[in-house]
């Protein structure tokens, strides 16, 4: 199915965004080119082939959640403009 100017111009008016003529043929161009190649991967036999959740054929290692504070408090605190021992002091927003 290819894409002329017109229908370059049709969509680009739907989506409500500006496509000049230089633009459109560029854009008439690339999309054509995309749709062959979706074309060509539309021509593959994948009927043996099993899904991926990667590229690894690895399963996930699972780990214990563990709290940490990350050691960092002072230096977070440093940040601050304000501070109150170990917490943030921010200005009162709900009256």
């Amino acid at each position: 199915m290819p894409l002329d100017k017109e229908k370059i111009k049709q969509v680009a008016k739907l989506a409500r965004i500006s496509v000049d003529e230089g633009k459109a043929n560029n854009l008439s161009k690339d999309l054509n080119s995309i749709f062959k190649f979706i074309e060509q991967l539309n021509e593959l036999d994948t009927e043996k082939v099993e899904p991926l959740t990667s590229i690894l054929n690895q399963s996930l290692r699972s780990r214990n959640d563990e709290i940490s504070d990350g050691k960092i408090r002072e230096k977070i605190l440093k940040n601050s403009p304000n501070k109150n021992e170990e917490f943030f002091v921010v200005p009162k927003v709900v009256e």
